[in-house]
Formats: structure tokens, C-alpha cells, sequence
């Protein structure tokens, strides 16, 4: 299938009441309204497709977008690639969730999210911050360099409450992150969480809420799933 041929068979799926919700959380138009639920219906069928994904990224649509982040062959993606993904996103949930999982896991992923976070610009930013937190989610504690997270975890509690608004909710979640998946930073993450406080982040005509670090790092301890890593980022 082409792009475009399947840019056609998710236009019947789309709903208007899911639309709303989308614009909700920021996703403008142009957007189809289809749920992730069918989108992984044809992720199954067609598995991984690095040309494809490309090509539906280039539609514009948020639908075609989301779908392109599941069936990339993330390890294809080129440095190019995935700076024109981050830099063309129209909407920080794109750069949060697309970019981020296809760059966590392909082979540019840390040396683009250290660049990332140092852009002025809301959606790089936030790109960056959640690449680095699939980053630590999906890589073995022994491949990762402690001492950088430890600088970014402290970078984090110095400079989050001066940072954009959706910035704030990355960092937050980056500190999260590390304290679950990294074991020997778990204590580091909580002490940061602490330090941090409530971290206010403008969830606009939604339900979400900024979850605590220190609760949140604490309900997975509770469950005993610390330092576990996740195969993949993608959901």
C-alpha cells in the first residue's frame, strides 16, 4: 500500500467526538480523528516500513503521523530524518510521542536529544527531553552514562520551573523516568522530585494532571517493577 491509499481507508474511521478530544490536547487540523486502536491494526499488517513512514509523515496529518512513529524502522532512520521530523511537527504531542519514540530508538537518539534540549524553540525541546526518557526506559543501565544523567537529573531541578509550559511536563517526566528504569539513579530521582515540588503545567480543557515524581517513581517501587526496562516506548 501506498501512503495515500492508506490515508484513504482511515478517512472512514475517523470520528468527530475523537477529533474533539485531539483538539483538546493541542493536535490541530489537518487531523482524521482515528483511534490508536485501528492505527495498530495497520501498524500489524504492515509491520515496519521505513520509506513508508516517511512518506506519511510528509502528509501533514496528525492521523498519518502517529502511524508513521509505529512503523518506522526506527534503526533506518537517519540523523536527517529525524531532524526533519522534529523540526516539521505541528503539535507538541507529535514531538513528544512520534518523534520521540522513533529517535529514542534508532541509532542518533542520545546525540540528537543533548541537542534537543538546548533549543529555545517548545517543540524541539520537548522532543529532546522525551527522547532522552525512552532512552533510559529501553537501554541497559551498563550502556548508559550515569554520570551525564546525573548532570541532567540536577539541570532539571535547577532550571524546570524556568522553562516553557509542555518543557516543564518532559522534564518532570524525564525525572520519572529515571528513577524507574535506572536502579542505581533511583535514589537521585527521588531526591530531585522532592527538591522539585509541585510542577505547575498548563494542561489547557483536559483531565491530565503533572504526576509527582516521588509518587510516581513510588507506585512502581510498590509494584516491583523498579529498573525493569520496557522493549519499546511505542504504544
Amino acid at each position: 500500500m501506498t501512503a495515500d491509499e492508506i490515508i484513504e481507508q482511515l478517512r472512514p474511521l475517523g470520528r468527530d467526538s475523537y477529533k474533539n478530544v485531539m483538539f483538546k490536547h493541542g493536535v490541530p487540523e489537518p487531523l482524521l480523528g482515528v483511534k490508536i486502536e485501528d492505527l495498530k491494526v495497520f501498524q500489524k499488517k504492515i509491520k515496519k516500513d521505513y520509506q513508508l513512514a516517511l512518506e506519511l509523515y510528509d502528509s501533514g496529518i496528525y492521523d498519518a503521523r502517529y502511524l508513521a512513529g509505529l512503523i518506522a524502522d526506527d534503526r533506518a532512520m537517519s540523523r536527517a530524518d529525524l531532524q526533519h521530523w522534529a523540526d516539521t511537527s505541528s503539535c507538541l504531542a507529535t514531538s513528544e510521542y512520534t518523534v520521540a519514540w522513533v529517535a529514542s530508538e534508532s541509532l542518533h537518539g542520545r546525540e540528537l536529544a543533548l541537542a534537543w534540549i538546548d533549543s529555545g524553540e517548545e517543540k524541539i525541546a520537548t522532543a529532546g527531553w522525551a527522547t532522552l526518557s525512552g532512552l533510559v526506559a529501553i537501554t541497559d543501565d551498563g550502556k548508559l552514562d550515569l554520570e551525564e544523567l546525573r548532570y541532567l537529573l540536577l539541570r532539571v531541578q535547577e532550571t524546570i520551573h524556568r522553562q516553557p509550559n509542555r518543557v516543564r511536563y518532559v522534564m518532570n517526566g524525564f525525572v520519572i523516568a529515571v528513577g524507574c528504569y535506572v536502579a542505581p539513579l533511583t535514589a537521585l530521582a527521588e531526591q530531585v522530585g522532592r527538591a522539585l515540588g509541585a510542577v505547575t503545567v498548563d494542561m489547557g480543557d483536559t483531565a491530565c494532571k503533572v504526576p509527582p515524581a516521588v509518587d510516581y517513581i513510588d507506585k512502581v517501587r510498590q509494584r516491583g517493577t523498579l529498573g525493569k526496562k520496557r522493549k519499546t516506548i511505542k504504544c
